[in-house]
């Protein structure tokens, strides 16, 4: 049995593409605002990406940098101006804030038309209950990848590892609403082979490195890895990867090595699969964008 890699960075760069063309016939500049507080290394580069995916697409970009010191309340104040000011399309408060902020409170106050994010409550309950809605972005390009690379979801059985309100969740309503038969499983689980084995969708979201191993799978399922996690330990990447020469080069070279939640050995039991890196994580700017796109049709459509 063949098996194919769905390659996540060419679908993200076949996705700019479209939504390129699609700001240039608009007549106006979509805009994204994006707060980012702290130093995070992570968070910093991942906003860099967002940036430069704007500058790209010709989509409007601003990056505010409040003090680490701000207060919850005066983010508040400001995401209140931002929900104001007609120029911005989207809002993205990046994450992790410092631990004085309250999140909940912060993200629930971005507005639901601008909430490129999909995290608020209003775009939540619009999402499960068939609505049209920003969703969040990356179960968005969970889908797409399907869609894109000619994969069934009607009728099939698809299986969830992981309930998180940011990927389990909503990718689980999504499967449903393309007509799956959806089964969401996490780390309580009992007796979880019993039901990846049963998948011809699985999707793994729990961010254990390698958790979903090869007998965990049936065989011609299609594996989608949502995690990426680093391994440093050498015995764990001998485990992984001690067959794989490349991979051991770049552990020799820098100490670790990036992988899923699926461990390598079970691709081969699979029809198709999602790398990483590569995969859905190529997606997720790629799908900030298309939600920027669309929050501000949405807004001029509803004036």
């Amino acid at each position: 049995m063949s098996t194919r890699i769905l390659d996540g960075t060419a679908i993200a760069a076949e996705i700019k593409a479209e939504l390129k063309s699609q700001v240039e016939a608009l007549g106006y500049t979509p805009g994204l605002t994006v707060i980012l507080i702290g130093e995070d290394p992570a968070s910093a580069i991942y906003v860099r990406n967002k940036v430069k995916a704007c500058e790209e697409l010709g989509i409007r970009s601003v990056e505010i940098r409040p003090e680490t010191t701000i207060t919850t309340e005066e983010l508040l104040a400001m995401i209140d101006e931002l929900n104001e000011d007609d120029s911005v399309d989207g809002i993205l408060v990046q994450l992790p804030l410092p631990k004085h902020v309250d999140t909940k409170k912060v993200l629930d106050a971005v507005a639901p038309e601008k909430d490129v994010d999909g995290f608020h409550p209003v775009n939540v309950g619009r999402l499960s209950t068939g609505q049209d809605s920003l969703t969040p972005c990356t179960p968005t390009g969970v889908i797409e990848i399907l869609k894109r690379s000619g994969i069934a979801t009607e009728g099939a059985e698809a299986v969830v590892i992981g309930r998180s309100d940011i990927v389990g969740k909503p990718v689980a309503m999504m499967l449903t609403a393309a007509n799956a038969t959806v089964t969401i499983c996490h780390g309580r689980t009992k007796n979880l082979a019993e039901h990846t084995r049963r998948a011809d969708i699985l999707v793994v979201a729990i961010g254990k490195a390698g958790f979903v191993t090869a007998d965990m799978v049936k065989p011609g399922a299609v594996l989608i890895d949502v995690g990426i996690n680093r391994v440093s330990d050498a015995a764990e990447v001998n485990r992984f990867f001690g067959d794989d020469a490349k991979r051991m080069e770049t552990y020799a070279k820098r100490g670790s090595v990036v992988m899923g939640d699926i461990a390598p050995q079970a691709f081969a039991v699979s029809s198709a699969y999602t790398p990483v890196p590569g995969g859905v994580g190529a997606l997720t700017i790629a799908m900030l964008m298309h939600n920027t796109v669309k929050a501000a049709k949405l807004r001029r459509a509803a004036k």
